[in-house]
């Protein structure tokens, strides 16, 4: 029996989505240089050709895995949560447990991570992001309250991210790994 014109839609966006999402896992572990459509496709299970049905080059590929991989919700919900007459620990810990949350049982927010670490290394000043700024201002509050060391907030907000960034990337490399503890990011911050 044919398909109808509405299985075969729903037929193409499914595997353009498991397209996405594959070659998102794959960029991760081994970077845009280092990826070629061929290897790709054999990741993925299916023929090169395919990709190319969907995606007119390997650039073109990154470039929707790249928009994908943008932080907005993230750097929405701590910008809210900055404007909350909350203390600075408290908000780092609101932080810290979805981050480990996440970074324990969903393999493509951390393949988001990983993606929007390596992009965020391509850009001139990486301390221009809003989720760096963003942490920055709690953890100047918290040095205000006294309960964070001394220390340049933006140093600890890029020492507080790049420790999410190795454990995003060990996650995606090794499947026998500690889960990561809210308590201990927030120890790289806290008196």
């Amino acid at each position: 029996m044919p398909k109808t014109e509405e299985q075969c839609k729903q037929m193409r966006s499914d595997m353009r989505n498991k397209i996405l999402k594959m070659s998102s896992l794959y960029f991760a572990r081994n970077g845009f240089g280092d990826t070629k459509i061929s290897d790709l496709a054999k990741h993925i299970g299916i023929g090169q050709g395919t990709i190319y049905l969907y995606f007119k080059s390997k650039e073109e590929l990154f470039e929707e895995i790249r928009n994908k991989a943008g932080n907005k919700e993230e750097i929405k919900k701590i910008k809210l949560l900055n404007k909350m007459p909350l203390p600075a620990r408290v908000k780092l810990d609101k932080i810290s447990e979805e981050v480990c949350k996440h970074l324990s049982d969903d393999e493509e927010y951390c393949v988001m991570i990983t993606i929007q670490t390596q992009l965020l290394l391509e850009q001139e000043d990486m301390y221009a992001d809003e989720l760096y700024k963003e942490l920055s201002k709690i953890i100047k509050q918290g040095q205000k309250e006294g309960s964070f060391i001394k220390a340049d907030a933006m140093y600890l907000a890029d020492l507080y991210w790049g420790n999410v960034y190795l454990y995003a990337l060990k996650r995606l490399f090794s499947k026998n790994m500690a889960e990561l503890k809210k308590e201990t990011l927030n120890r790289l911050v806290e008196k």
